[in-house]
Order: structure tokens, then sequence, then C-alpha cells
């Protein structure tokens, strides 16, 4: 694993040994910030990477210009290589990112939270996190900002289309290979948008 783009280009990541991370692969990396970039979403921009693990995806949001990513991993061992990914990197310096230890449920329920303009969510695979998280993020649509954004990396035979939501709507996918990457937003944000290039 590597930085792809932006001020750490090139720096290597460590890995996390087991299966309590959900990598991503460079090539998925690569495609999902090419989505983000076109939509502006990224510099300047407040993350939230929640179940950091090795802290692939906010280290590449920080290098590429976000403003701050806040990582909420609970694996004692991915909190430490993500550490180090940050020191190595350098991105996270000046207070542009936060490491919170802990139940990412709890920390969703935490009563002021400042709004984010994107949540990226990949927890471990075949446990259902994923559906729970996203609909703690529903429940709290004070979590994102108007025209914020949650992604969600799965395994595809994880998808679960049905879910409940009520302040969020799956806006579009994309699968490379064995990794899906589901993209929404307030129906809302959306509207705003078809308004603009109209």
């Amino acid at each position: 694993m590597r930085v792809i783009s932006g001020t750490a280009k090139g720096r290597p990541l460590q890995s996390v040994p087991g299966d309590s991370t959900r990598p991503i692969a460079d090539r998925v990396k690569s495609a999902l910030f090419s989505i983000l970039e076109s939509q502006e979403a990224i510099r300047g921009h407040r993350w939230l990477d929640l179940f950091g693990g090795t802290g692939a995806v906010g280290i590449e949001a920080l290098s590429r210009g976000a403003a701050s990513v806040v990582f909420v991993e609970k694996d004692g061992r991915a909190v430490q290589v993500l550490g180090q990914n940050l020191r190595s990197t350098g991105v996270g310096e000046g207070g542009r990112s936060h490491v919170a230890r802990g139940d990412a449920f709890a920390w969703l329920a935490r009563p002021e939270i400042v709004p984010f303009d994107l949540i990226y969510v990949a927890p471990p695979q075949y446990k259902a996190l994923w559906q729970k998280a996203l609909l703690a993020i529903d429940a709290r649509p004070e979590l994102l900002t108007e025209r914020g954004q949650v992604v969600v990396q799965i395994f595809p035979k994880e998808d679960d289309p049905h879910l409940p939501l009520v302040n969020l709507v799956r806006y579009d996918e994309r699968q490379y290979g064995s990794t899906r990457l589901m993209f929404y937003t307030r129906p809302s944000a959306l509207a705003a948008e078809d308004q603009a290039t109209n």
C-alpha cells in the first residue's frame, strides 16, 4: 500500500497483520479518489474515516488537501499502525488529524459532533457492520453537512439495497473486482445538484 497522490505521494503505508481490517487496493483507492476529486469533495473538506484501519483512505484525503480527518478505530494493533502511517507520511501535522480509539457506534452516538463533508465506512467483512453504521448515520442527519455524503466499501455479496433509510439515498455505486463502493447523500443534495446542472 502507498499514498497515490498529493503531498505524500509514493510514501509506503504499513498494513495490519490478520483480518481485523479491510484494506483498500491501490486500484480501488485511485478510482475512488478520481470520483471524489471530480466532485470537488476532497480539498478543504472535513472527513470521518469511521473504521480507520491502517488509515489508507483518510491519509490519502489529507495528502490531497482535505482540511481534516478524524479516524475512529478500536483495534489496538490498527491504532498503532495508523499512528505510524500518519507520522511517516507527515500529512496529519498541524491538527489536521485526530485518532479516536474506541467503538465506532459509541463514537457516532456522542451528543456533539461537528458535521462532516464525507464519512467513509469500511468495516470488517460479513458482520453486518456497514448496515448498522449506515443506519446509525441515517438516524443522525446532523452528522453530515448539507451536501455531505457517505461512501461505503463492501464485498459485493454483503450488499443490502433494501435498508430502511430515511435521510439518505444511494445515488451511485461502482464495482472493482471484489470491492463495491456505494455512495449515499441527502435527497435535498441531489435535488440541488440537479437544479445546478439544468
